[in-house]
């Protein structure tokens, strides 16, 4: 499985970012894609999931501000982001999951300035 991102960058606080993953490889395999994010000083968490059947699931932190979807049959996987606070800011990284294995983007910043 290849994950390759895409969006991202400089955004004020309260605005908005989409970011995109462009998935390929055994995609017959993967149980699920997500979005995950590692601030500076911190560990890796997790912002939103979604399974091949549709379920989601939201860290806290951004319910009711953040979006995910999977598109064209699970090759493009995007994360809507909006009313974006400085607590927002990381690298955020796509992730695939196919039994015992995990697959990474190359992850990209998103940076939101107050």
């Amino acid at each position: 499985v290849q994950l390759v991102q895409s969006g991202g960058g400089l955004v004020q606080a309260g605005g908005s970012l989409t970011l995109s993953c462009s998935v390929s490889g055994r995609l017959f395999a993967i149980y699920s894609l997500g979005w995950y994010r590692q601030a500076p000083g911190k560990q890796r968490e997790l912002v939103a999931r979604i399974t091949r059947d549709g379920n989601t699931l939201y860290a806290d932190s951004v319910k009711g501000r953040f979006s995910i979807s999977k598109e064209n049959a699970w090759k493009t996987l995007n994360l809507q982001m909006d009313r974006l606070t400085s607590e927002d800011t990381a690298v955020y990284y796509c992730h695939a999951y196919e039994t015992n294995n995990d697959y990474w983007g190359q992850g990209t910043q998103v940076t939101v300035s107050s």
